[in-house]
């Protein structure tokens, strides 16, 4: 076994379990409001809870990372996460699964920060750019916890059960990957004394790029299902399904990111991404069948598959601020919308309809087409050809 751990599979293993606990949350989402009778206002409230604890967190997650080393916050923060998973589950009443929601946002949140800290070390260590990947096996993990979810509503298995087998399967199968001992570099530059970091300048454009991605793919993660249920009138087992579609095709993405940003440059990549997703919001909202719907899932997962390691790459060569607060900037406003948006689908669903509401990530892809010229890399950075080509 000890052969089998790397740096890159440590990390690997957490971006899955991270994604995989996600996932089983999020294809469970319908059975959860089922059980608590909750409507689009009240479950919109709740999911803010679950964004509030996730930002609460980051810069708390940060300072533990920069002192402690960002590997033994990962898997510390990893279990405390696969317990809030089974708490949700497990809550027997509306003010419980608050309290549960709100700490599987904050160990959520955490353990994001944490990890891709821990990436960033790994990424030195190996000297090649390996970032992409560690975002596409948070999607393998997210599809693969879907699935679960898929099967355990096919088989009429409740969250309570789902979620503590299939929670506490992942951890072991991860965890085992992940310890390896890993040491916090020597002289790292401590952070800790920064509360929050904002785009400036050029990049202010392009954290608000990610943060239109990031809010789309958070109303996809907890909102997926039930738009099937609403629009569709399918059954829970072929709503969890959606989220499966979604994940499956943006890892697909993830995978083919990199060739398809050197063919056509981050500019032309960005921009094509942004049609893709509105493609996909057309195909979503303007036909009600079930198969348009998954069609347009699919397309949305194709679309704001690149976005977010195009926004970190430009981020890590700009001229203005040094590569790793440039990064946390970006994030800031990019995570900021992957929390925020279900809340916000939920609230304009609430006062119009669920239709209505994703109609609103159409807006939000033209504006990812605007805003991809935020893209360009500096002239004053080193790239290149393939970077360089807009």
């Amino acid at each position: 076994m000890s052969n089998l751990r790397t740096p890159w599979r440590a990390v690997s293993a957490m971006f899955v379990l991270n994604g995989a606990l996600y996932g089983i949350w999020a294809a469970r989402i319908p059975a959860i409001a089922e059980k608590h009778a909750l409507g689009p206002g009240r479950l919109g409230l709740l999911l803010l809870l679950l964004a509030m604890g996730a930002i609460l967190s980051f810069p708390l997650a940060g300072r533990a990372a920069d002192r402690f080393g960002a590997y033994h916050v990962t898997l510390r923060i990893a279990v405390a996460y696969v317990a809030a998973l089974i708490a949700i589950a497990w809550a027997p009443g509306l003010w419980t699964v608050a309290i549960a929601l709100f700490l599987f946002g904050a160990t959520h949140g955490a353990m994001d920060v944490a990890m891709n800290t821990w990436a960033s070390e790994v990424e030195r260590h190996i000297g090649r750019p390996v970032m992409s990947s560690f975002h596409a096996m948070f999607s393998v993990g997210a599809g693969l916890g879907a699935g679960t979810g898929v099967l355990a509503a096919w088989a009429a298995i409740g969250p309570s059960i789902h979620f503590t087998t299939a929670g506490v399967a992942a951890a072991v199968l991860t965890l085992a990957f992940g310890w390896i001992g890993w040491a916090k570099p020597e002289g790292q530059v401590d952070h800790s004394g920064t509360i929050l970091a904002i785009p400036r300048g050029a990049l202010a454009a392009v954290g608000m790029l990610a943060f239109c991605a990031a809010l789309g793919e958070g109303a996809m993660a907890d909102w997926s299902a039930i738009f099937l249920v609403l629009t569709t009138q399918v059954t829970e087992a072929k709503a969890a399904l959606g989220y499966t579609v979604f994940s499956v095709a943006m890892v697909v993405m993830r995978f083919l990111g990199d060739r398809v940003i050197r063919w056509a440059g981050p500019v032309k990549a960005a921009r094509m991404a942004g049609a893709f997703t509105l493609a996909g919001i057309v195909f979503a909202v303007g036909f009600g069948t079930y198969g348009a719907v998954l069609t347009g899932f699919a397309l949305l997962g194709f679309g704001y598959a690149v976005i977010f390691p195009l926004a970190f790459s430009r981020a890590a060569n700009d001229p203005a601020m040094a590569p790793g607060a440039a990064i946390a900037s970006v994030a800031t406003l990019g995570y900021g919308g992957l929390l925020l948006g279900p809340p916000v689908i939920g609230f304009v669903a609430e006062l119009t309809s669920l239709r209505v509401a994703f109609g609103l990530l159409g807006g939000l892809a033209v504006l990812i087409v605007v805003l991809a010229q935020s893209l360009r890399p500096p002239h004053s950075a080193g790239q290149t050809t393939a970077t360089a080509k807009s």
